[in-house]
């Protein structure tokens, strides 16, 4: 149900992004954390957000007729990522694509604990609720799908940018074409904003086309959680 005087564009919109600005510092060191809590804090701001534009649960793709059709995009998806996962790690030519200073050195019971709950509630579901539901929802509703689709994932390729400053260094095979320089780090952070702005396109996509936040949660968590898998099952088979 839309409230009777939703507010205006170009109050919303900026109060999404004010969200999403302090969520990003937080995540990333630069502003004071809760944690998981954060992600949970954020959420529940840019859902009172969206009920303040007049959105609805159908805006931000979790209409209850939409989640079953979802739920399948989903688990296909899941599958397809994972076989392919499976096929790049046993190829030798493939395998250290895989490789991660991050999850490495990592026991079992940690990365389980970023599969299942950091890489779900921490990651995947604050951004797919607030780059593919939120943004995506209401500027399609303002503006349309091609100006909701490029405006939300040229914000997610941003909001990779303090996440990537170091990603040269984390990942072994970007080392070896980067190497430790500052430019080498800045070009790397650029290809990664560049890479994720491109992914925002094609959860976009499978959410325009699933009609449901269910199928680009799927592809984000599978392309997550697997690599941490991957990359923890190719440091212990060494």
């Amino acid at each position: 149900m839309r409230i009777s005087r939703p507010a205006s564009p170009g109050i919303v919109l900026p109060s999404v992004l004010a969200v999403l600005v302090v969520a990003n510092l937080a995540e990333n060191g630069r502003l004071p954390s809760l944690g998981l809590a954060d992600a949970v804090l954020a959420i529940a701001l840019l859902s009172v957000i969206v009920r303040w534009a007049g959105g609805t649960l159908d805006d931000v793709g979790l209409a209850p007729d939409t989640l079953g059709r979802g739920a399948r995009w989903a688990l296909a998806i899941i599958g397809i990522v994972a076989s392919v996962y499976l096929v790049g790690a046993l190829l030798p030519f493939t395998r250290e694509l895989f490789s991660d200073t991050r999850t490495g050195h990592l026991a079992g019971g940690e990365v389980a604990l970023k599969v299942f709950v950091v890489v779900p509630l921490g990651t995947v579901l604050l951004e797919e609720y607030a780059f593919r539901g939120v943004l995506y929802g209401l500027l399609r509703r303002y503006r349309g799908t091609v100006t909701a689709t490029a405006v939300s994932s040229v914000l997610f390729g941003l909001w990779h940018v303090l996440p990537s400053l170091h990603l040269a260094t984390q990942k072994p095979t970007l080392t070896a074409v980067f190497g430790h320089s500052p430019l080498g780090a800045v070009v790397a952070d650029a290809g990664a904003v560049l890479f994720t702005s491109a992914a925002g396109v094609l959860f976009c996509e499978l959410r325009r086309r699933s009609g449901s936040l269910l199928a680009p949660i799927g592809l984000h968590w599978a392309t997550n959680a697997l690599g941490y898998l991957a990359a923890y099952a190719l440091a212990r088979s060494r």
